[in-house]
């Protein structure tokens, strides 16, 4: 038998790798996607091959994360119960997809992930799985009564680790899990269980990755430009732009154009999380509701995306129709919800997807955006495409021939004239 692992060097699926093996008598192929989570890929290789698996792939899907998964979802406006931009949600798919790829081409019998039996990833990868390769297995150990009787905590699974000699990090000491990738880094569990405990105190600075907290963010305002092409981020234009894609390292700019450096998804991406997190932008502390029904608490930290969907909500507003704005905001609950629960290549999700594809063909031009002690304030916004019209719009006189005002009389007279049969009749 031959499984491959998502595979991520921690302690849960370090010791996954090796029970696999022993309780399958397999051969099993590690597999991690690099969807941005930084140094946490050092030496996984070597760590992977030395804890028992044949092979260890690392799939670097970066640039396909930022352009197929999360520039399409920053289109559709996605939030999930109004405040979650979806940062896990989004990276799961992605991860299925490149991990399935791997175990198709390497002839796997099944793919296994250490998601626990509570959580929503594994709803994700599963889902994933059936609409992509529906004839490879999904072996969930943490739903496996067997493990769980074997590994009821953290302590046993360190034990594990240090009798087979299973090189690990793993400590007591944070209390909590976390997730990181290009578009989000989550923190679960721990004393964040407790819904009334404040993650906002000093006590909880070092707690946190990518930003710095609003009150530590400086008290000058930083200003960022933001060049649309069809809905998705394209360039940007800041006043120290070339020493912030020095510092990154790892941006590639494609090109310039009437000012701004054009940078690929990726880079986008980039530039904005540090942008953003040196300014304490994109926090948020919330309850949600998981997919498999119980309310979970968690708390994220989402600089470059919090930064992207208000610029880019910022410049529909000036090049989109009203009733398909209206539209296609009427599904954003829905695309979420499907994002959320793990059904991103269900078709569902792809005609919503089509809709919102038609509604960004105008959304082209320049955002400006301030930021400020966590806050994002829109502070300017133009477009070739825009439906704004100063003549129409003004309040200043001497413009009658593009708007008289005398028609709204006729237009007040017949949106009324319901109410008024409505108000006379017999209740």
């Amino acid at each position: 038998m031959k499984i491959v692992v998502a595979y991520s060097g921690g302690l849960d699926t370090s010791v996954l790798l090796l029970w696999l093996k022993e309780k399958y008598n397999a051969e099993i192929i590690a597999y991690c996607a690099d969807v941005g989570q930084g140094d946490e890929l050092d030496g996984l290789e070597q760590k992977a091959l030395t804890t028992g698996a044949s092979k260890c792939f690392i799939g670097d899907l970066k640039e396909d994360f930022a352009a197929n998964y999360i520039f399409p979802m920053i289109q559709a406006g996605a939030i999930y119960e109004g405040r979650y931009l979806l940062g896990t949600s989004i990276a799961r798919p992605c991860i299925a997809k490149g991990m399935l790829d791997v175990a198709l081409a390497e002839g796997a019998d099944a793919i296994a992930h250490g998601a626990t039996g509570k959580g929503n990833d594994q709803v994700r990868f599963e889902l994933s799985a059936a609409s992509l390769a529906p004839n490879v297995k999904c072996i969930a150990p943490w739903r496996d009564a067997s493990f769980r009787a074997q590994f009821p905590g953290r302590t046993e699974m360190i034990a594990y680790a240090d009798a087979h000699n299973i090189p690990i990090k793993a400590s007591m000491k944070k209390p909590y899990s976390m997730d990181r990738n290009l578009l989000h880094i989550s923190f679960e569990a721990g004393m964040l269980e407790d819904p009334w405990y404040d993650a906002t105190t000093p006590a909880d600075r070092e707690m946190y990755v990518l930003s710095v907290a609003p009150e530590d963010a400086p008290d000058t305002p930083e200003y960022v430009e933001i060049l649309f092409d069809k809905g998705n981020a394209v360039g940007i234009k800041h006043d120290n732009l070339d020493a912030i894609i020095a510092e990154l390292g790892d941006v590639k700019i494609t090109g310039q154009q009437d000012g701004y450096i054009l940078l690929t998804p990726y880079g986008v991406m980039r530039v904005l999380n540090l942008l953003g997190g040196r300014n304490g932008v994109g926090r948020v502390d919330i309850v949600e509701n998981r997919f498999v029904g119980m309310k979970s608490r968690g708390v994220y930290e989402t600089p470059g995306g919090t930064i992207l969907l208000a610029a880019h909500r910022d410049l529909e507003a000036l090049t989109v129709d009203r009733e398909a704005m209206f539209i296609r905001d009427g599904l954003i609950p829905k695309y979420a919800q499907l994002v959320y629960n793990g059904f991103w290549f269900a078709p569902e999700r792809e005609a919503i997807q089509a809709l919102v594809t038609h509604t960004q063909q105008t959304v082209s031009g320049e955002v400006r955006v301030k930021l400020y002690k966590g806050n994002v304030m829109n502070a300017g916004r133009k477009s070739p495409h825009s439906l704004y019209s100063e003549a129409v719009a003004t309040m200043e006189g001497g413009q009658d021939s593009a708007y008289n005002q005398d028609d709204a009389t006729g237009f007040i007279a017949l949106n009324a004239l319901r109410l008024k049969a409505s108000a006379r009749q017999v209740k």
